[in-house]
């Protein structure tokens, strides 16, 4: 899923995100929520109409930007234990940026969702949104976090699963998913995946992850949690969007990912090819005449060199528009052929042979394909394995 904040992807129209081939978008409630606001969305007849788009959309819990303004708020004098309770947290949000570059003066608004009204408001944003999918609060705490934090959160994550059900009044309309929280402990994370499960929801997000554990940390907790959740209900891994990942945990069963990596790193002029990454920022891109990538069907590499996007990444918006277009596109058929070779059968085949792209070391002196970082992993073969004996 393409992450748009605010409804939309940024330099890209909606026209062109169905050329692409993009069935679901991912919005930020709380972004949202202030900004166009959840009542305007409402009263315009929900986001759809307001994008005027028909695909999908999926809104997210809120719970990250809880927690991150939290940590950026020393006013408050609230720390990570200690500000945040069942039934109140506070949301931080920059609305006067040029206040603080003109008079240097930090000038925040501060969304208060206090007391009994806490949930009930999170969850009224997200129905007023109108997202067909809709993730339920949750506490996020980082997994390089360790202690009885970890288990606090865990723990306050089903409680607030419970009041969301409670509070949801449209469940045949809007899918309420729940996330498994836990960290890096595999018995808090058995305890909660069981937890959710028991409440038989439509859908089941692995979050919590991708905050700077290792790869094998991270590949075994989605192994884990994908192992206990139900096969015949989604199984999404929040804020994952490095191709080597999202390969692996597909082998792991995951269905849906999300993350801004591909349209972020557009911006700062790199593309996404089967070797790994293009710098087209490089020098050695001026005089390249190649397409971004000679294999890819995209608008992007039919009409256009390395050398004209290298000319545009440097110094005008042009640039970052169609490498976001052609990144989308490679992350879309990176989706669409992970899909094909499991219902065809040939899944093994496919990710041995990504794998063995993202290790060539080629051309990375010129800053041509830049591979993955494909580490030495003691949990990759197992991956493959496991494919292998879900199919027996």
């Amino acid at each position: 899923m393409p992450v748009g904040p605010q409804g939309t992807i940024k330099g890209l129209t909606k026209n062109q995100l169905e050329e692409i081939g993009c069935q679901i978008i991912l919005g930020n409630t709380y972004h949202l929520a202030l900004r166009p606001t959840s009542e305007l969305i409402d009263e315009l007849g929900g986001l759809h109409k307001f994008m005027n788009s028909p695909r999908a959309l999926l809104t997210d819990s809120g719970g990250f930007q809880m927690i991150l303004s939290l940590s950026l708020s020393p006013s408050l004098s609230l720390s990570l234990s200690e500000g945040l309770s069942d039934d109140s947290n506070y949301f931080r949000y920059p609305c006067c940026i040029w206040l603080i570059l003109l008079k240097r003066v930090s000038r925040f608004s501060h969304l208060w969702m206090g007391s009994q009204c806490s949930l009930r408001l999170k969850n009224q944003f997200k129905f007023k949104i109108g997202a067909d999918i809709i993730m339920a609060l949750d506490d996020v705490v980082r997994t390089t976090i360790t202690g009885p934090r970890i288990e606090e959160a865990m723990y306050r994550t089903l409680r607030w699963i419970d009041r969301c059900m409670a509070a949801h009044k449209r469940p045949h309309e809007q899918n309420l998913f729940g996330i498994v929280q836990g960290g890096l402990d595999p018995v808090l994370r058995d305890i909660c995946v069981k937890g959710l499960v028991e409440r038989n929801l439509p859908g089941y997000a692995i979050g919590g992850l991708a905050g700077g554990e290792d790869k094998d940390s991270f590949w075994r907790v989605v192994a884990q949690c994908t192992a206990a959740l139900p096969e015949d209900k989604p199984r999404y891994v929040m804020g994952v969007g490095y191709p080597l990942d999202i390969v692996v945990c597909s082998a792991l069963g995951a269905d849906m990912y999300d993350c801004v990596y591909p349209t972020r790193t557009a911006r700062f002029g790199t593309a996404l090819v089967p070797e790994g990454v293009l710098k087209l920022k490089h020098q050695a891109m001026a005089t390249d005449i190649r397409p971004i990538d000679p294999t890819c069907d995209c608008m992007v590499c039919k009409n256009y060199t390395r050398a004209y996007i290298h000319c545009l990444v440097t110094k005008d918006a042009m640039g970052s528009q169609l490498l976001s277009y052609h990144n989308l596109y490679y992350m879309m058929k990176l989706s669409r052929d992970l899909h094909s070779s499991i219902i065809e059968g040939w899944f093994l085949e496919f990710v041995c042979k990504f794998c063995r792209k993202c290790s060539q070391k080629v051309m990375c002196r010129n800053g041509f394909a830049m591979p993955w970082r494909l580490q030495e992993s003691t949990f990759l073969p197992v991956v493959i394995l496991s494919h292998e004996a879900k199919k027996v």
